[in-house]
């Protein structure tokens, strides 16, 4: 990108990639005033089953699902790499191409709780602000108290801390959040219903191309 505008990062096996993650990318995109958002699919996740589909047809979705607008980048990095994926690696690579730029790792607020289970999940602030994102009028809970201090004592006042300072702060962001689960839309689909409006419908002509999600959910 030509300016200095924070870049934004936002994860997960988007298998397939939905609605959900599109709005939640595009209010990022809005209210902190990111240059881009990078979707980066994981490959193997840590914390949970292997993904459905192949790496490559999650990466297909993803550009296809992201082709009407420019800031939203399909970035495959993490497929590349291979293995298990690790967060702080992403952030690594991504910070050593983007200097002193602000980047901005975007999470819900379930994943944000129980960041204390990530590899190496205190020096993620080295690297990246984070913004976790939260639907309007819930209050913050946090069941492990370094955790809850991370949060506290991190805190960024509003979005333009973001802009100032490449990486170390934490917003909370409200927004209100698509409840779209990538796993009924494969429950969906293989029961032979049509998953349309939960996702685009490219990616939905791509998925029965590729006949995917037939099997099971």
């Amino acid at each position: 990108m030509a300016d200095d505008s924070p870049i934004g990062i936002l994860g997960g096996t988007f298998d397939p990639v939905h609605h959900g993650h599109l709005r939640l990318a595009q209010e990022c995109l809005e209210a902190l005033r990111l240059a881009e958002v990078r979707l980066v699919p994981v490959h193997s996740p840590p914390h949970r089953a292997a993904p459905a589909a192949a790496p490559a047809q999650r990466l297909a979705m993803l550009e296809i699902g992201t082709q009407t607008e420019d800031r939203l980048v399909a970035d495959g990095r993490e497929l590349e790499r291979g293995g298990s994926s690790y967060t702080i690696e992403t952030l690594e690579s991504l910070r050593r191409e983007a200097g002193t730029r602000p980047l901005c790792l975007i999470m819900g607020m379930d994943a944000f709780r129980q960041i204390n289970t990530w590899k190496r999940w205190t020096a993620l602030l080295d690297h990246v602000h984070i913004v976790v994102v939260d639907r309007p009028g819930k209050e913050p809970r946090f069941d492990d108290r370094e955790v809850a201090r991370l949060f506290v004592e991190h805190a960024a006042s509003g979005p333009d801390v973001l802009r100032a300072l490449p990486a170390g702060r934490i917003l909370r962001l409200n927004a209100p959040l698509l409840d779209i689960s990538a796993t009924h839309i494969r429950g969906l689909i293989a029961s032979g219903r049509n998953p349309r409006w939960l996702l685009p419908d490219a990616v939905i002509d791509y998925i029965r191309r590729e006949k995917l999600y037939l099997g099971a959910a």
